[in-house]
């Protein structure tokens, strides 16, 4: 994207300028919040395939902490629902909807610094052959788990400056 007239490339300039005045650091950057997460949330040991697939996700960007200064409780729930129903009766699409309800709390005091719960959904296509509509499927309930995952670290990026992490 250009910026053709030299007003609109002096207010993007000018803006850039005021952020760092408005209090605006990186998540990642020094003393960030992203940076107090890293390799310091344990998260609960999963007991099912979607709780794996939070676990890895979430390990791989926070980093695996042992001992963690924070731990992370959490319960995963899934419902699958058809949304495509062929003239024969033949269910030819389905959509998965998930939600995890989580809790951050500090190892040592046992506070809970930040809970809540995030949801979101996927599809995939069923009119394949048997061994198709399960590989779709659990490609779709990977997919699920990412996203959920991406949503539960940005509330606790986001809680982490409030809560003094």
């Amino acid at each position: 994207m250009s910026l053709p007239h030299p007003t609109r490339r002096a207010f993007a300039f000018g803006l850039l300028a005021v952020l760092p005045a408005c209090g605006f650091t990186p998540v990642y950057g020094v003393n960030g919040a992203g940076t107090a997460l890293q390799g310091a949330v344990l998260a609960d040991d999963p007991v099912t395939r979607e709780g794996f697939l939070l676990v890895r996700e979430l390990e791989a960007r926070l980093g695996r902490a042992d001992p963690g200064q924070y731990g992370l409780s959490y319960s995963v729930g899934i419902e699958s629902e058809s949304v495509a129903i062929s003239a024969t009766n033949v269910t030819t699409r389905y959509n998965l909807l998930g939600a995890v309800t989580y809790a951050l709390r500090d190892l040592n005091t046992q506070a809970v610094i930040t809970s809540g719960k995030v949801s979101n959904f996927t599809g995939y296509s069923a009119s394949g052959s048997t061994v198709a509509t399960q590989a779709a499927e659990r490609d779709a309930r990977e997919r699920l788990m990412t996203m959920l995952t991406d949503q539960i670290i940005t509330r606790l990026i986001v809680a982490a400056p409030r809560s003094g992490l």
